[in-house]
């Protein structure tokens, strides 16, 4: 199977930010605890959090964090939160029928967040709660001293504000399992008014309001256009979420659901537009995809599992075991996000630890990283700078969620100082070999200084890392593809994801 494609320097999509290697992590199932806290583990330091865990999270470079929720915003009192543990009142969480401990709270959340080097974006109650309880929390976060809120963070041994400039507007409102759900237009003004709270504390605050929580709703993407239209000129993101199943097992079509995210995206960028256009307004408003990922190995029994159980305390819930074949679907839905970084400035992979996750950890126990830790590693570490236009002429494929698919999936980065040149390329195909020639244009001399490959070993796709078998799928040295004659060519195995970095002159 023979592919060409040409990337140029000049030909470019848009500046990428950072942020679209975000995470988001809730007060759900083992994330929290026994995921990122556990006193009495073994590696867990004075304040409770476990290192083991900690260093997998640094290792992904993380630039961002949404935190509390999800589901579980909606029916959260922050303020049970903070204050001396021992004091804490345990709640029962309606959104996934378990009891919260209230241990971890905003104070201990932020205080791990600053160690794993990862700027918090907080989320607001709009389902139970409203603007008052909204602002009160910024100004609990956010406000130097002087006032109630201000001085009683103080009086909690936080003398400096946490300065939060991304706030979620609350989570999933056009969901009817949503507490507190609401129409679009009833959220829309609710949003707008908070929003205009949420920016009186400060220059540089920026607000996400909620779009369709998939693109299978019904409301959708009418829901869009109502709520912008409500609240348009008071926000900076709409948020977007989709979670992604192989439940026929059927590889190409899985894959195909990452051109049906690109439509997804697309339309909704359609509605911005219109919206903007209507209101003849001056601001632009961009797309926060803050939850998406694989979800469906465990998804009927944990159905089964929240709606029986009664009331337990950090339960076993979507402990997806990701294998190879999830692996290349996550490197490519980044590619995804890569190549609509125009529209796309923010995006959250859900979650970070144990809840549907690039991160394991065992009750007292080990932590290791899942098949999507990789290619999730590998576009944070290096899928920063500016993402560029790559053509492809090459075999395709129709598919029930897509037609006229490429085998080959592809994104290039070049670096923020144009010394160097990141290509990720996934062979879709589960059983034939790809010829690539990438024609290089506009780099002058390039050579390539680094190869990594997943799968295209021969492992099955349905391969797992365990806590006993860590390792079973991971990155190696690549080989097969080098620089000649302008161009990066050689041979991608069958079914294999591939990082290759070129240093330009």
């Amino acid at each position: 199977m023979k592919t060409r494609a040409t990337v140029h320097r000049d030909f470019t999509i848009a500046g990428i930010d950072d942020r679209l290697y975000s995470a988001f992590i809730e007060h759900m199932g083992r994330a929290i605890y026994s995921g990122i806290y556990e006193p009495g583990h073994p590696t867990a330091n004075a304040q409770g959090f476990r290192k083991d865990v900690l260093e997998l999270v640094r290792g992904l470079s993380i630039p961002a964090i949404r935190y509390p929720g999800g589901n579980f915003v909606s029916a959260y009192k922050w303020e049970d939160g903070i204050g001396p543990q021992k004091d804490r009142p345990v709640r029962l969480d309606l959104a996934w029928r378990s009891r919260e401990s209230n241990q971890v709270g905003i104070n201990e959340f932020a205080g791990w967040a600053k160690d794993a080097g990862i700027e918090m974006m907080l989320a607001l109650n709009l389902g139970t709660r409203g603007i008052e309880d909204a602002r009160n929390f910024v100004e609990y976060c956010n406000h130097p001293s002087g006032t109630y809120w201000s001085d009683l963070r103080r009086s909690h041994g936080v003398e400096q504000p946490y300065g939060v400039n991304m706030w979620c507007l609350g989570n999933e409102m056009d969901g009817p399992w949503q507490i507190g759900h609401k129409d679009a237009v009833e959220y829309g003004r609710l949003a707008n008014e908070t929003a205009k709270a949420v920016k009186a504390f400060g220059a540089g605050i920026e607000t996400i309001v909620c779009g369709s929580s998939n693109d299978q709703m019904p409301t959708y993407p009418e829901w869009e256009r109502q709520v912008l239209e409500e609240c348009y000129e008071n926000v900076e993101y709409i948020s977007l979420h989709k979670y992604f199943g192989n439940n026929s097992h059927n590889s190409l079509n899985f894959f195909a659901k990452i051109e049906e995210t690109g439509r997804y995206i697309q339309s909704i960028a359609g509605v911005i537009d219109y919206v903007k256009a209507k209101k003849r307004a001056k601001n632009d408003v961009y797309i926060c995809f803050d939850e998406w990922n694989v979800w469906y190995h465990n998804r009927e029994q944990d159905s089964r599992n929240w709606r029986e159980w009664d009331w337990p305390e950090a339960p076993p819930l979507l402990e997806e075991d990701y294998n190879l074949e999830d692996a290349l679907f996550v490197g490519g839905l980044l590619n995804e996000f890569i190549r609509r970084s125009d529209r796309v400035k923010i995006a959250c992979i859900a979650q970070l630890v144990n809840v549907i996750a690039p991160i394991r950890a065992e009750r007292g126990g080990k932590a290791w990283a899942t098949s999507i830790y990789y290619p999730y590693q590998f576009a944070s570490l290096y899928g920063r700078g500016t993402a560029l236009n790559v053509a492809v002429d090459g075999p395709r494929y129709d598919a029930e969620a897509a037609q006229d698919v490429n085998y080959l999936d592809i994104a290039a980065v070049l670096a923020p100082d144009g010394a160097s040149l990141t290509v990720f390329a996934v062979n879709r195909s589960p059983d034939e070999a790809m010829e690539l020639d990438l024609a290089l244009g506009g780099f002058g001399n390039a050579r390539l200084i680094e190869h990594q490959v997943i799968g295209g070993d021969g492992t099955g796709p349905r391969v797992a890392n365990t806590a006993q078998e860590p390792d079973r799928i991971r990155p190696r040295k690549g080989t097969g593809m080098g620089v000649a004659d302008g161009g990066l060519r050689g041979e991608l195995p069958a079914f294999s994801y591939h990082l290759l970095r070129l240093a330009l002159n």
